[in-house]
């Protein structure tokens, strides 16, 4: 059976996965949103759920939040919560999306009012990250056009420039900005944040406290994901990971579901860039559960994580440096692959009960009746959902 050196004991003790508030809540596609008995009603039953999925596998021990999803009276109060359910609030979200003034854009809209709302929005959220201690303010724009001639392309870029200026000079000193990317969706023709080029352009001309988010599901099909990850590591610019799988696009599945060797890859070059475990490189999840229980599928998720860190771990490194220098390709790629074809799940298990974890946190959450208490008392009221 695989063991695990002292060393990489040590790395597996460190990692750490943020949770998104909305993967708790019921989601769907845009033809139907399923309801699910046990869901949460409000913020502070999300964080509880959050806190079983740290309790089982001792991965996730923080919480990203979405304003306006999760406003509540007093965040002191939300913070207080969370630290008795064993978990902190982390990633701050904003959400310029689902607002009607943002139909044409909201960073970049043209209107000088409809611009400031949004920006205003986003001043807000960083109230929020002072009152929640949270560190990261993330930031998706769902803005471009759908036709050639549409839009002043340049000066879109422009206006985004000059809002995320006026919200970068908000940032307290030990806060920062995490510009996400996607390279389709809602807009069809063009996208304002399209890819990792757009996103490092704009935060590069921000500041030292601004970083790119990349999302694993925002890539045309075909894209080499490490390979920006090494580049973004390489050029220190690499803020958090939205980790999630895709079959097609965005689909937002469990991370790890569609091509587990793309995960290991994602992650050996990671651990080549210093980026494990390294405190200005946030991994988190971003994920909609809409067949599954809400709280398995997030157990599952970060467990997918662990595994194919604790493969890439085991790379031989000083192997493949050699095989790689003579130019071995066939041996190069052997050591690699040695490291993704070894079975950690045993070596994992036993590493899990001797830090008083759960062997399988699966079948421990199963049998801890949590599933069946919540679906009993969440009787009434309106379940939380996508953009609720």
């Amino acid at each position: 059976m695989t063991t695990f050196t002292p060393d990489i004991e040590a790395s597996l003790a460190q990692q750490s996965i943020e949770l998104p508030s909305w993967a708790f809540g019921n989601s769907g596609t845009r033809f139907k949103v399923f309801a699910t008995p046990g869901t949460p009603r409000d913020p502070y039953e999300k964080i509880a759920d959050a806190g079983q999925v740290h309790k089982h596998t001792g991965l996730a021990p923080s919480v990203a939040l979405h304003i306006p999803w999760d406003l509540v009276d007093s965040f002191a109060d939300l913070r207080k919560h969370a630290e008795d359910h064993g978990v902190r609030l982390g990633t701050i979200n904003s959400n310029t999306f689902q607002d009607d003034d943002y139909k044409f854009g909201a960073l970049t809209h043209e209107d000088d009012r409809i611009r400031r709302k949004a920006v205003d929005h986003h001043l807000a959220c960083i109230d929020v990250m002072d009152a929640t201690g949270s560190r990261d303010l993330k930031i998706w724009l769902a803005e471009g056009s759908n036709y050639p001639g549409q839009n002043d392309l340049r000066a879109r870029q422009d206006r985004l420039a000059d809002s995320l200026r006026t919200i970068y000079d908000r940032l307290g000193d030990d806060q920062r900005l995490v510009l996400e990317y996607k390279f389709f969706e809602p807009a069809f023709y063009h996208t304002d944040v399209p890819d990792w080029g757009t996103s490092y352009v704009q935060v590069a001309a921000l500041g030292d406290k601004a970083m790119v988010c990349l999302d694993t599901g925002h890539h045309a099909p075909g894209t080499n994901i490490e390979f920006i990850v090494m580049q973004l590591l390489r050029l220190g610019k690499l803020g958090s990971f939205d980790f999630n799988s895709r079959f097609y696009a965005d689909d937002d599945l469990i991370v790890g579901a569609a091509d587990p060797f793309q995960l290991f890859r994602i992650l050996d070059q990671v651990i080549r860039g210093g980026g494990l475990n390294n405190p200005d490189v946030a991994f988190m999840l971003d994920q909609c559960h809409n067949l599954e229980a809400k709280i398995p599928g997030q157990i599952r998720s970060v467990l997918n994580v662990q595994e194919m860190t604790a493969r890439a771990l085991l790379v031989d490194r000083p192997a493949l440096a050699a095989a790689q220098s003579a130019n071995d390709v066939l041996g190069a790629n052997a050591v690699l692959m040695d490291a993704f074809y070894t079975d950690v799940r045993p070596a994992l298990a036993a590493w899990r009960e001797s830090r008083g974890l759960p062997a399988d946190p699966m079948a421990a959450y199963a049998a801890s009746g949590y599933q069946q208490q919540i679906e009993a008392d969440r009787v009434g009221g309106t379940q939380a959902g996508w953009g609720a």
